[in-house]
């Protein structure tokens, strides 16, 4: 029989998945009396609807966004091949492994000729990006017991992306590449005889300002997400317009740790648990139960919408 080997990084990420749908199943069975009672009438179809639209908007829009982030690192593309590529590899997340979706985009950018280390260091940036901007957002509404390690996080993000700190960082990181090549090339060379033939990067390659547009631009893909999210609960039950800024803050912070945090595929799990964490006390139990279920649903949907039609956009450009 073939062993399986488990990393202590498989166990972390094994757990927390566990740890998260055990917290969920528990407050389904609490509630689920009253999640059976919900009902969607027929306005409610439509803010459904109008969730899933804002949703792909979201989606439609950092794809957009990430052609802004190869634009400062001087690789710029038009806008709709960097949205169109973003939707169709975007789907990829839901992989094993969860980063089949930059690969994706890293190889697609290649395609296009640009370097790996700068198609690459794209792929990077707009997690953290996103991170920052969710940071931003949640900061604004819900003052939690660590509102100042959260505070210092984003200072250290913000901090992070600024040329004056990356750009010294990738040109030590190209050197240590470029010796590390080179004794490989004189392995090579002392073996066969013969010039190596690998390509090499055809220029250097930085960030080129500080990415404030970017940033401004995942600001607005999570609030987009947010207002989807609170379109949802609207959906279900009246939502107070002073209850908007809270939704979408927990969403935020909820968004965020199902992003970073090892999981499963597409931050299943996570976030869902966090959200219910963070915003038991602005919805009921079974409202809230049921709105992470059809936010999980609806942002699924979307992505498959996305993907589906940058194909078909692709299949039309396509020469027969």
């Amino acid at each position: 029989m073939p062993s399986i080997n488990l990393r202590p990084k498989d166990f972390l990420r094994w757990a927390i998945f566990g740890g998260a749908l055990f917290f969920l199943a528990q407050a389904v069975r609490r509630h689920w009396a009253e999640v059976a009672q919900i009902r969607i009438e027929g306005a409610g179809w439509g803010l459904l609807a109008i969730a899933l639209l804002i949703t792909l908007v979201a989606h439609i829009w950092t794809g957009w966004v990430w052609g802004w982030i190869l634009g400062d690192l001087a690789q710029p593309v038009p806008a709709l091949w960097a949205t169109r590529t973003y939707l169709k590899t975007n789907i990829a997340k839901y992989l094993p492994g969860n980063v089949w979706h930059l690969y994706g985009r890293v190889v697609a950018s290649q395609e296009r000729g640009m370097p790996l280390g700068a198609a690459t260091l794209s792929v990077l940036l707009e997690p953290l990006l996103m991170a920052a901007a969710a940071l931003m957002l949640g900061l604004l509404g819900i003052r939690q017991a660590n509102w100042g390690v959260q505070a210092l996080s984003l200072v250290i993000v913000l901090a992070g992306m600024h040329p004056r700190v990356l750009n010294p960082v990738l040109s030590v990181l190209r050197q240590l590449k470029g010796r590390g090549k080179k004794t490989a090339d004189a392995a090579t060379d002392s073996a066969d005889s013969a010039p190596s033939s690998v390509p090499s990067e055809a220029k250097p390659w930085q960030l080129k300002r500080y990415p404030l547009r970017p940033l401004l631009g995942e600001i607005g893909f999570v609030a987009l997400r947010g207002l989807g999210f609170v379109a949802i609960a609207l959906a279900l039950q009246p939502v107070a317009p002073a209850q908007w800024l809270p939704l979408i803050s927990g969403f935020s912070f909820a968004w965020l740790l199902g992003l970073v945090i090892p999981g499963a595929p597409g931050g299943i799990g996570v976030f869902e648990a966090t959200a219910i964490a963070l915003l038991g006390n602005q919805l009921a139990p079974a409202i809230l139960l049921s709105v992470v279920a059809l936010y999980r649903l609806i942002s699924t949907l979307a992505e498959a919408i996305g993907a589906a039609l940058a194909w078909r956009e692709l299949g039309v450009q396509r020469p027969h």
